[in-house]
């Protein structure tokens, strides 16, 4: 076991640094071990010891007890209005004033006030729900994740405290490019062909900075995350829809309301193509829907790249993409060495047409480490490292760092697994198949996994008339159909009977307005579907379980008068 002697000059420094971990450390152990006299010591075992020491609650009580040094009456007039997206989101947001606005926020329009994220996380701190709205894990990493932090933390050979390479940090760039060496089959240059972020995010804001003009056309698969839409603005492009098309498992019968499966219909994608096209967003695995493009359709993408031109690219969005929970057939995944998944990259032809754009964050449970890339040939990376140092000097250096170290670590056995991976997608699936249970039992329909592939932490649940007829006749009458922040600020069935199920029912999940073009919304094409997510502790899901249980009691009651939407 390694010991680090240290001068007491150097323990208050280091139990500063420290502060930062106290998300998994009890603060009287990081202060003790800080302050302890005579001869204050650290071992690195010591440390992660106290993790598993203390229980959760017994480390909640601790970070309570870091709180109590704020004053929570000295920022009390001070009222969030941050925008936000799909994470912690309990801001106000207003219409910004654009009479005096930039470039930038004038190219957001209208689309700068309030929003589904802002409106549902309101009602996340005005109400006591099980909150299944929010995309991101409510766990602590795996041990060995934060092992790779801590240790990275305190490396005081490497110290990796101060500025990185702007490109990417020289130990985690080398580790990417030798894992997407395997997955795309070629060798990959970490130094040309490799750039970090900020996140994904950051990752698709400098992809369509770098290629999109005003004037250019960029096509998203509909429903699609609401965040491409104003990144593609920002940039000057036209976002160009092309609708997947759900198809249920009972061929459109009428009498029964079943789960089924999104397709991508090849007409509609050579409808939307023009020499305008600059670039394809491909998600996949899909948020909102779960979806795994078939390698079919992926054929059917490059196809259309070729016919479109030599200047247009595809830009891989594959965060989710060591969350297969339901593989496609074997047959589907020829020469792949990510279990369930297709590089679209690795495609004959499309290694110099792709960008693929992916992140740390929501394979290792840690979307606040906030480390994204881009893995493409120079001539598409070249403009991103150009961009990079006018946007930031450099993603954080301790994170890159370790997550350096975490990536091999990950394809050692773990929990009985032979590797990280396959327990990352047997939780989820038990997740998976924990909050399914609970949501036909309320009377959703959902997709059969055992047909239908699955990747992601989200179940796109289909309305039943039942829930329909469940939801009080007012909720679709004013005050409540009018929200801001509701696509048109007219609030749909989705969005209706979201809000009532988290203000009367106590779960919260998101409506599926927002995942579709405005024009589509409010012509209640998303008026079946919602989005829950179950990257939640157990606990988490029971609890919802038991509220949903009540949708369907109250669907039976016959207490409501059957609601009428979009003339139905």
């Amino acid at each position: 076991m390694t010991t680090l002697q240290l001068p007491n000059s150097t323990c208050s420094v280091i139990a500063c640094g420290l502060i930062g971990l106290s998300s998994f450390l009890p603060s009287h152990a990081i202060f003790a071990a800080a302050f302890h006299s005579p001869g204050p010591f650290f071992t690195r075992n010591h440390l992660l010891g106290q993790r598993r020491k203390f229980p959760s609650t017994e480390r909640d009580a601790s970070q309570q007890e870091l709180n109590t040094y704020d004053d929570p009456t000295e920022f009390s007039n001070s009222v969030d209005r941050a925008p936000c997206f799909d994470g912690v989101c309990d801001s106000s947001p207003d219409d910004a004033p654009i009479s005096q606005a930039g470039e930038a926020t004038l190219r957001l329009g209208s689309m700068t006030g309030p929003t589904v994220w802002s409106e549902f996380g309101r009602i996340s701190q005005e109400c006591d729900v099980a909150n299944l709205g929010q995309g991101f894990p409510d766990w602590l990493p795996p041990d060995f994740a934060v092992e790779s932090l801590v240790s990275a933390t305190m490396d005081s050979m490497k110290s990796p405290h101060q500025y990185t390479r702007t490109a990417g940090h020289p130990n985690l760039v080398k580790q990417l490019a030798r894992r997407y060496s395997k997955h795309l089959m070629r060798n990959i240059d970490p130094m040309n062909e490799v750039a970090v972020t900020v996140g994904a995010s950051q990752a698709l804001y400098l992809c369509l900075q770098t290629l999109v003009k005003p004037g250019d056309e960029v096509i998203l698969f509909e429903p699609f995350f609401d965040l491409y839409v104003n990144q593609i603005k920002l940039a000057g492009g036209t976002p160009v829809y092309v609708p997947l098309t759900f198809v249920p498992y009972n061929n459109g019968d009428d009498a029964e309301v079943t789960g089924g499966q999104w397709i991508l219909e090849p007409e509609k994608l050579e409808g939307a193509i023009s020499p305008r096209t600059r670039a394809i967003v491909l998600n996949s695995p899909h948020n909102p829907t779960g979806k795994v493009f078939t390698r079919s359709e992926m054929e059917i993408i490059a196809e259309n790249v070729i016919k479109a031109g030599p200047q247009c690219v595809v830009i891989s969005d594959e965060v989710y993409k060591y969350i297969v929970h339901s593989p496609p057939p074997k047959e589907e995944l020829m020469g792949t060495s990510c279990p369930g998944h297709v590089h679209f990259a690795s495609l004959p032809g499309m290694w110099d047409r792709t960008i693929t754009v992916s992140s740390a964050g929501k394979t290792f449970s840690a979307t606040g480490w906030q480390v994204g890339w881009c893995i493409a040939p120079s001539h598409l990376i070249a403009p991103v490292h150009q961009l990079l140092p006018y946007v930031q000097f450099c993603a954080s250096t301790v994170i890159q760092e370790a997550l350096a170290r975490t990536l091999p670590r990950a394809d050692e056995p773990f929990e009985g697994y032979d590797n990280y991976y396959d327990y990352l997608n047997s939780t989820y699936r038990r997740k998976r198949d924990l909050l399914g249970k609970a949501l036909s039992e309320a009377g959703f329909a959902i997709p059969d996994y055992d047909k239908t592939p699955g990747g992601g932490f989200f179940i796109f649940a289909r309305i039943t008339p039942e829930l329909k007829n469940a939801i009080p006749a007012e909720r679709l009458e004013p005050p409540y159909s009018e929200n801001p922040a509701a696509p048109g600020g007219i609030v749909g069935l989705d969005w209706a009977l979201c809000q009532w199920m988290a203000e009367e029912k106590g779960v919260l999940c998101i409506p599926s307005s927002p995942f579709f073009s405005r024009e589509r919304a409010i012509a209640g094409d998303s008026d079946e579907f919602i989005r829950v997510a179950f990257c939640k502790q157990d606990e988490t899901i029971k609890r919802a379980a038991k509220a949903l249980r009540g949708l369907r009691s109250e669907s039976l009651s016959g207490n409501n008068e059957p609601v009428a939407v979009n003339g139905s």
